[in-house]
């Protein structure tokens, strides 16, 4: 039933008193299912505020282990969590935070194979990715699928955020239309980045997807918002 407990009203008061958002407006993302690739650092922030949000239904795409190396930014973990499979022990943290979201826990590398029976069901994915080849097979897979891919990257200071496959609007192709490849041999370690920094990318993230859900204001749909926190810079560029 898509209807709201007494409990539920409590717990997203805040939300349902915005002008505009309402009880519709949470009804909606009770309703709504949410498939995010990638549990670290920009999946971490974009997880936790789908689910404290109330987002019915999360589903977790992650291969990797909890490392050291990630307690630096991605929030969901502790030191407890290290060798932990990251989509289980994402998924654990969720239901905790809020008993009401169903989670989906996922923990497989998502590929040109599995990618649609993976996207079956949900209604919109979230890149949360760290790799251009999962990004080019999520963005081809979300626009055959008829979804919307909420994107962002993060490297550094610096952060970009987009939506892609959106009501007939740009997709990851669009913004690179190379796929960029690198032999094993050509590749780096990963880039440095400032642990706020998935945390300010993944949080525009999770806020187009309330608003695609819920019909809220204006979509980065054919927009990219880049952010330079060094520099105190953030511009919007039409596609």
């Amino acid at each position: 039933m898509n209807t709201l407990t007494n409990e539920e009203e409590a717990r997203y008061q805040r939300q349902i008193k915005i002008p505009g958002f309402g009880t519709d407006g949470q009804k909606k993302l009770k309703k709504a299912s949410v498939l995010v690739i990638g549990a670290g650092g920009l999946g971490s922030p974009v997880l936790m505020y789908l689910a404290a949000a109330g987002v019915g239904r999360i589903g977790i795409v992650d291969s990797d282990e909890v490392t050291t190396s990630n307690l630096q930014r991605q929030i969901l973990y502790g030191t407890d969590d290290i060798t932990r499979p990251k989509a289980e022990a994402a998924a654990e943290k969720l239901r905790h935070m809020n008993p009401h979201t169903e989670v989906m826990a996922y923990p497989v590398r998502f590929t040109s194979e599995n990618a649609a029976s993976l996207l079956q069901g949900y209604d919109l994915a979230v890149d949360c990715s760290d790799n251009y080849s999962t990004r080019y097979i999520l963005s081809d897979a979300t626009l055959h699928a008829g979804i919307p891919m909420v994107y962002g990257a993060v490297t550094e200071f610096m952060g970009q955020a987009s939506v892609f496959n959106y009501r007939g609007g740009p997709s990851y192709r669009d913004l690179y239309p190379e796929e960029m490849h690198q032999t094993p041999g050509e590749k780096p370690g990963p880039p440095g980045v400032v642990g706020p920094m998935p945390g300010i990318i993944g949080s525009v993230q999770a806020c187009e997807v309330i608003k695609i859900i819920t019909g809220a204001g204006d979509v980065l749909s054919g927009l990219l918002l880049q952010s330079d926190m060094l520099n105190l810079r953030i511009e919007i560029i039409s596609l």
